[in-house]
């Protein structure tokens, strides 16, 4: 079932604009008509990605986050000083260099001087543009106080890309030290060992177990190398195939819940994701229910998604978000329910949000450099035991070899 974005009218000819599951147009169209709606135009979900698709090819690359938060800083200044929407889009698209990204603010600009609103146009992007940004767009369009939202925005895209940045800066030396690990490895399979066999297999000598299983094992890999090249290109395709599939997502996020210590970080992350998302949002002006939808579909994590999702349910039968999200609090950090529970009672949930974020990122942020740290010489002692274990398979019956031959 496509999933629609539309644009309505009411009774008193007023624009309305959102997002709605249907088989057709022809059902949408009565689903709208039942909350007194009007269907003016729907865009459904599977028409954006084919033309974003298309997009791609033509014009190639991604759009990264740096991009994205230059335009958002730089649409904060633009709409703060007063200068037009269409005009302040013929900017941005002067000044970006990727091809993909300047094609797109290009047609939005040309969407809005045809009459459509900018969150309309920019929807027309999802693999861009994200349903957080579009429904903050969208309420400062009504509100009235877009330059403020895109200086939310802006400040929301550095937080989640300064985080994304720090996390992978820490796994940067233990990714080098395996690569490096992989490369010795290559390099005694394809070359040392088929010499080592050759030199003892024309000495003609009884060699020890741990010998011969050294030298079979290179002997194995240097005759079946192209096997054993394309095996972990299958098995991880074969991976990333199955954990698209919603069992095998399930299957994945259930085992990374459980692991020792990935848990906790695990769990912080997606809080620190989820937080700073609710805070933007709400301090934005979009209600709390629509603040859970948007969120849920950030979520990466099943278990997580699930829980936003039930309390999303949950607030539309009066329960406040503390109370909504308790029953699945297994999931969240200690003390962050309660942390919401206390933002409820004094008024200031947004605050709270925002402060919970920080310290969240923050554990992130510590936790994986730790992490990196303990992986680091975990790392160099398996190399340094891989390396002397082959070294002393390979001296230990060259000293007997020359021993007998003193002898």
């Amino acid at each position: 079932m496509p999933n629609y974005f539309y644009t309505a009218k009411t009774i008193d000819s007023q624009t309305k604009t959102g997002t709605a599951f249907a088989d057709d147009i022809r059902q949408l169209a009565k689903k709208l008509k039942e909350e007194e709606l009007i269907l003016v135009k729907a865009v459904s979900d599977e028409k954006s990605k084919k033309r974003n698709w298309l997009t791609s090819l033509s014009f190639g690359g991604k759009v990264s986050s740096a991009e994205k938060i230059i335009m958002t800083r730089n649409l904060h200044i633009m709409s703060a000083t007063g200068l037009s929407t269409i005009k302040a889009f013929d900017i941005l698209a002067s000044q970006t260099k990727n091809k993909k990204f300047k094609a797109a603010l290009l047609d939005v600009k040309e969407k809005i001087n045809k009459g459509q609103s900018l969150s309309e146009a920019l929807a027309l992007y999802p693999d861009i543009f994200s349903e957080l940004f579009l429904s903050m767009v969208k309420v400062g369009e009504e509100a009235g106080t877009l330059d403020q939202v895109f200086q939310d925005l802006s400040f929301q895209l550095e937080k989640e890309h300064e985080l994304k940045s720090k996390v992978q800066g820490a796994m940067i030396y233990p990714s080098i030290i395996l690569l490096t690990m992989l490369g010795v490895g290559v390099v005694v399979v394809s070359v040392v060992i088929p010499h080592l066999n050759t030199f003892f297999s024309s000495i003609n000598v009884e060699l020890p177990i741990y010998t011969r299983i050294v030298l079979g094992t290179g002997n194995f890999a240097s005759r079946n190398w192209p096997i054993l090249l394309t095996v972990p290109f299958f098995l991880a395709f074969c991976f990333m195939a199955a954990i698209k599939t919603k069992p095998g997502k399930w299957l994945v996020d259930t085992i990374l819940l459980k692991l020792p210590y990935f848990s906790m970080l695990i769990k912080e992350n997606d809080c620190a994701i989820l937080i700073r998302s609710l805070s933007s949002l709400m301090s934005s002006g979009v209600p709390m229910v629509r603040s859970l939808e948007v969120t849920s579909k950030l979520m990466g994590n099943h278990y997580f998604k699930r829980a936003i999702e039930e309390a999303g349910e949950k607030l539309k039968k009066g329960e406040s978000l503390s109370s909504a999200l308790r029953i699945n609090q297994k999931i969240f950090p200690f003390g962050m329910i309660e942390m919401m529970e206390v933002g409820e009672e004094t008024g200031k949930t947004s605050d709270i949000l925002k402060k919970l974020a920080e310290f969240y990122e923050e554990e992130v942020i510590n936790a994986t450099e730790k992490l990196s740290t303990a992986i680091e010489p975990i790392l160099i002692v398996g190399l340094g035991i891989a390396v002397g274990i082959f070294a002393f398979s390979i001296i230990e019956p060259m000293y007997s070899v020359l021993g007998s031959i003193g002898a």
